[in-house]
């Protein structure tokens, strides 16, 4: 199935049976959900991006080995089997380089929360912005979300510049709502709506 250049291979829409998600943006890049093979790649990945991932991300602490990327690969299954999120790998020329998904999925009111991260080694690609937008389309055009939101650390200004590049609105800012190690950290909240996305980025889809 093809949708607006994205091939879609399985839909989310069939999750909570036995199949895995795939979502292919063009012939470099592919999102797939990530399996107990991916936990070696994934745990090499985290570990070399560790210093400049913990200054945004709460749970470097938590991951010291492959134990735990296959802990995290497993753990993954759980809201998707209950229609309420999805993690995927992003895999780039064949290779992991990070992870994208919508870190919560309301299906009853249609919104969906993103979350991403990247291989340190891989960044200034374009990587994340693809995967980004063709997982934001995916959310309304299979899922048939309403709401999408991205929420950034303030001063995190690579991933704060997705949602910006792809015209979410800045909604405004969640004072201390995190827990960063040491301190708290405000975040920043983006918002896209189905008709505005559909208008801004596919007016031949209305």
């Amino acid at each position: 199935m093809k949708e607006n250049g994205y091939i879609i291979i399985l839909s989310l829409k069939l999750m909570g049976g036995n199949e895995m998600f795939q979502l292919k943006i063009n012939e470099d890049i592919m999102l797939r959900m990530l399996s107990a093979r991916d936990a070696k790649q994934l745990f090499e990945i985290t570990d070399r991006s560790r210093s400049h991932l913990k200054k945004w991300l709460p749970w470097l602490n938590d991951t010291v080995s492959e134990a735990d990327s296959l802990s995290f690969i497993k753990n993954s299954f759980i809201p998707y089997q209950n229609r309420k999120g999805l993690t995927a790998g992003v895999f780039y020329r064949k290779k992991l380089v990070g992870v994208v998904g919508y870190n919560s999925i309301d299906l009853k009111n249609r919104i969906g929360t993103v979350g991403y991260w990247l291989d340190i080694h891989q960044t200034g690609k374009g990587i994340m912005s693809h995967s980004v937008k063709a997982l934001v389309n995916y959310g309304f055009t299979e899922l048939n979300l309403n709401r999408i939101e991205i929420r950034c650390a303030v001063g995190n200004i690579a991933s704060r510049a997705i949602p910006e590049r792809l015209e979410f609105v800045q909604e405004g800012i969640l004072r201390e709502v995190e827990w960063l190690y040491h301190h708290f950290v405000d975040h920043v909240i983006y918002s896209m709506l189905q008709k505005d996305w559909k208008s801004t980025h596919y007016p031949q889809s209305n």
